[in-house]
Order: C-alpha cells, then sequence, then structure tokens
C-alpha cells in the first residue's frame, strides 16, 4: 500500500480535497455516533446536542491536517488532552471513536493511503486521551 503524498498536494488537507471534504467527513462521523448501536458509548460521553461538537472537529481538523488554523484562531491551542479531561475516556470510548473514524472515512471516500496514515494518528491521539482505565 503507498503511504506517500501525492506529489501534486502539499498537505493532507489538500490530498483530502478541502474544506467540503473535511465537512463531510465530520459531518458522517457523528452522524454515524448517532446512528450505530456499536459506538453507544462513545455517544453517551458528547451529550445530547452534537452540533457544538460538530463545530469543533471540522474547524479542529481543517488546521490538523495543514488548512486553515479555524479552531487556533478561536481557541488558541487546542490541549486536547486538558479539554477532554472532564470526559471519561477509557479503551472502549477510545477504540469506538477510532472505529467511528475510520468507518466515516470509508464512507466519505478518503483515499486509502490517507486513511492508513490518519487512522494511525488518530490512533495514537485517541490512546494519549485515555483517562480511565478500562
Amino acid at each position: 500500500m503507498e503511504k506517500e503524498i501525492p506529489e501534486n498536494v502539499m498537505t493532507a488537507f489538500e490530498w483530502l480535497g478541502g474544506e467540503d471534504r473535511v465537512r463531510a467527513l465530520v459531518e458522517r462521523f457523528y452522524d454515524l455516533m448517532d446512528l450505530e448501536p456499536d459506538y453507544a458509548e462513545l455517544r453517551a460521553v458528547h451529550g445530547s446536542d452534537l452540533d457544538g461538537a460538530r463545530q469543533k472537529l471540522f474547524w479542529f481538523l481543517c488546521g490538523w491536517l495543514g488548512g486553515p488554523a479555524y479552531y487556533t484562531e478561536r481557541f488558541g491551542h487546542p490541549r486536547l488532552r486538558a479539554r477532554h479531561l472532564p470526559f471519561a475516556i477509557g479503551i472502549k470510548e477510545r477504540d469506538q471513536w477510532v472505529a467511528c473514524m475510520g468507518q466515516a472515512m470509508r464512507e466519505t471516500g478518503v483515499p486509502e493511503a490517507l486513511r492508513a496514515r490518519l487512522h494511525e494518528s488518530f490512533m495514537n491521539t485517541a490512546d494519549w486521551m485515555r483517562n480511565k482505565s478500562g
């Protein structure tokens, strides 16, 4: 499997296809969280309204992928672990987040090579966010 960025793009943001594609990925991610029983524990961590989470993940991913820095312009450094400490995140929530994002990436047509790179990064970050055992 090829894991290199195509020569004609500079960032993962460009490789993905820009803001519209990031938005589609985020929307599918949260839609799946609502639809799929396999993500029930993950969904429960998010409370009743996903609108704020959708917008913040979109802003964050745009910058994290090498596009516009919407999140940091609004909130400063992401401080991901600190911002997620109020939420109980264990192995189950980590695994559900990564699986849900993986499904969203597949369903929105993220290129396989980019999906592999993002999956590794998402897993490392999600594991670092764990703050409870189990």
